[in-house]
């Protein structure tokens, strides 16, 4: 609420300070007039007056800000406050020196302050001084020092804390934004308070150093040059100068106080006042027992009664007020404690809350075991959080989605090493990894290595885990080694491409709608009116990335469910129009440098009689093979594709587009990442290279 007060009256004087700036540059000008060129009384008093009015508001100011980066100026205006004030010395001890007189101001501290007895106000002098030099800017200084180092080596496990925040989705991006915003300027604060600290300590030496400049200084002009008494010379000097000395050093004292107080205040929902009265006088009996010993200091004889008795009085009023307050308060809270209790509680007993908690499903989580638990630690420098958020970005860029936030969970039922990698709170792949050791991946003929044999979670292919001292001997022997940490997050990475089109939401398909019209709003326009539902867009979208087909070319997704919403509203079919339309998108996946695509394709007669099994059923077409026969496909298929696979890896199978959809469908079980095309899906300009003919017989 303070903030917002603040920032609330700083919008309404806003316009009072438009020219801010100029007013600034004016004052450091004045200063710099006032160290040069003499200052007549009258506009000494004022300057003066200014000086000290200007450290009571800063110093009431920071009494009622909750954080010190409410007063993040506070660094500059000290030095500014600091400057302003050795100018004013320096003015006044020109005046004192010339004519023996500084003005009303310093006259009144010299006379009525001391009573005009220089002793006593030197003795006054210096105890302001010492007080200011050696208990408040010592401190001061000290706190600044350490709250700076401790501020700027938490900056990494702040960073990384909000990292995790922002991968387990607990913040959004808007809030990770702000919070980092925020730690770089409570870092550039505290480190730029420790600089300003100096700024009070300096002060506090040069008040000194000036009161004994001017004192010795009188007593030579007043009694070399102007002829006066060596004790009138010391009277009249030393009064000025102490009331000169007071002067400034009294809004000396207060800066260095409001100083300390910002650099030793503590984040709070509340202002200092409400934090001291909260934390002092809510523990009754702490009041009840200074009221009982204040009272028997009352009674020992020779001490004075009234002093004792009277605060004794108003600690047994505020133990009485206190206790009061505390019971009814608790009663309240037990009151309403049950009554909330009363309303969530179910007729098994269970709190409301317990039940709606059970109804979240994360989208996407990884479980570890507890050996794998400091892989996951949001601490550790490029541990498995910062990678995610880089393989996050990497799946936008890539697949044209944002993937979920992914929360990591430990799970002691998980053998120690295991993880497992969860969709909508099921499991849908799992892996185990030696978090000290490497993964050393190698193809055949390489010389065999030590270690313990696995197998690559994320591809099948068979590995070793070696230990660290091994690493470099199996680089060396033509084995690729990939750390723990790699091997996980290369993992999930083909987990989110497999299974994206299970996480896309209508809620995501809503807001990349909604991106899209910040570029293209005549379009998002056009698609808004009812052309299609984002059901609809929702299953054209789930087809392509079950193909892993990016969507990042969401204008051209949209502009062709446009073009064909009038004609049909199957997802299918409209799927094959976007997927035709994106064949420069289809093409670039698996052409090679020299523009070619590797495929295989179905004899012709085959292709015919596949063709023939299509039936129409209602606004969909269905293909309807007898099942050994559909099977003896698929067994033809995958066996071609394997002999291609001795030529490229990276073969497409190729078909006519009415057989496309069915042929995905039929192969999708035996041959999951086997990419089925269509010849209209080819762009110009792109050269087939057959690998292979799919066929019944034994000639293929």
């Amino acid at each position: 609420m303070a903030g917002n007060e603040m920032n609330g009256s700083g919008n309404q004087i806003k316009p009072l300070f438009k020219h801010s700036e100029f007013i600034l540059a004016a004052g450091v000008l004045v200063i710099l007039v006032v160290l040069v060129v003499p200052l007549p009384t009258y506009l000494l008093d004022v300057f003066i007056t200014v000086n000290i009015s200007l450290s009571f508001l800063v110093l009431l100011v920071t009494l009622h800000v909750r954080r010190a980066l409410e007063i993040s100026a506070y660094p500059s205006l000290l030095l500014f406050l600091t400057l302003f004030r050795l100018a004013l010395n320096v003015a006044s001890t020109r005046l004192i020196l010339m004519h023996a007189d500084a003005g009303q101001v310093i006259e009144a501290f010299g006379n009525f302050v001391v009573g005009g007895n220089v002793v006593i106000g030197l003795v006054i002098f210096i105890i302001l001084t010492v007080i200011q030099f050696i208990v408040i800017t010592k401190g001061a200084t000290r706190v600044s020092e350490v709250a700076a180092r401790f501020t700027l080596d938490a900056m990494p496990g702040k960073q990384m804390s909000i990292d995790a925040d922002l991968n387990s989705g607990a913040i959004t991006e808007d809030e990770a934004r702000v919070r980092r915003t925020d730690i770089a300027h409570e870092a550039e604060f505290y480190g730029s308070m420790d600089g300003a600290s100096k700024f009070v300590s300096g002060d506090a030496i040069a008040g000194i150093v000036i009161t004994l400049i001017n004192i010795a200084g009188g007593i030579v002009i007043g009694g070399m040059m102007q002829g006066m008494k060596i004790t009138d010379a010391m009277s009249t000097y030393t009064i000025l100068t102490v009331g000169d000395g007071l002067v400034t050093q009294i809004p000396s004292l207060i800066n260095a106080t409001s100083a300390a107080l910002l650099i030793t205040k503590a984040s709070s929902k509340s202002s200092l006042g409400q934090d001291l009265s909260a934390q002092l006088f809510t523990v009754p009996k702490a009041l009840g027992f200074a009221a009982g010993i204040l009272l028997i200091f009352g009674l020992i004889p020779g001490l004075p009664k009234i002093p004792f008795f009277l605060m004794s009085a108003i600690f047994g009023i505020l133990f009485i007020v206190t206790t009061k307050s505390s019971t009814s308060a608790d009663s309240i809270e037990g009151t309403e404690e049950e009554m909330a209790k009363a309303k969530q509680v179910k007729q098994d007993g269970e709190p409301e809350e317990e039940f709606e908690r059970l109804l979240q499903v994360d989208r996407m989580g990884i479980e570890v075991g507890y050996k794998l638990v400091p892989m996951v630690d949001p601490k550790k420098v490029g541990g498995v959080l910062s990678r995610i958020n880089s393989l996050r970005k990497q799946l936008a860029r890539d697949i044209g989605i944002i993937i979920p936030p992914i929360r990591l969970r430990d799970n002691l039922q998980l053998p120690p090493n295991a993880y497992s990698i969860k969709i909508k709170g099921q499991t849908v792949d799992k892996g185990e990894l030696m978090p000290d050791s490497f993964l050393a991946l190698g193809e055949e003929g390489v010389e065999p290595i030590d270690g313990i044999a696995t197998t690559d979670p994320a591809y099948g292919l068979p590995g070793k885990w070696v230990t660290e001292d091994k690493k470099e001997t199996a680089e060396a022997s033509g084995y690729t080694v990939i750390d723990p940490t790699s091997v996980l997050v290369t993992h999930l990475t083909e987990t989110i491409k497999t299974y994206a089109h299970e996480m896309i939401t209508r809620e995501d398909i809503q807001k990349i709608v909604d991106t899209t019209k910040k570029d293209s709003p005549t379009l998002v326009n056009e698609f808004t009116p009812n052309v299609l539902t984002l059901g609809v867009v929702q299953e054209v979208v789930r087809n392509l990335l079950k193909e892993r087909i990016s969507i990042k070319d969401f204008v051209t997704i949209l502009e062709t469910l446009i073009d064909y919403a009038p004609a049909t509203k199957d997802p299918e079919v409209l799927t094959e129009h976007v997927r035709q339309r994106l064949c420069r998108t289809l093409c670039g996946q698996y052409q090679s440098e020299s523009n070619k695509i590797s495929t295989i394709s179905f004899e012709p007669g085959l292709e015919q009689e596949i063709m023939n099994s299509i039936h129409e059923m209602g606004p969909k077409s269905v293909l309807a093979l007898e099942p050994n026969y559909a099977q003896k496909v698929v067994e033809a298929v995958t066996e071609t594709v394997r002999k291609a696979y001795a030529s490229s890896n990276n073969t497409v199978l190729l078909t006519s587009s009415v057989l496309r959809n069915h042929i995905r469908k039929l192969t999708e079980t035996a041959l999951p990442y086997l990419p089925v095309l269509s010849y209209k899906e080819i762009a110009p300009g792109i050269q087939i290279e057959s690998l292979g003919i799919v066929s019944l017989t034994n000639e293929n």
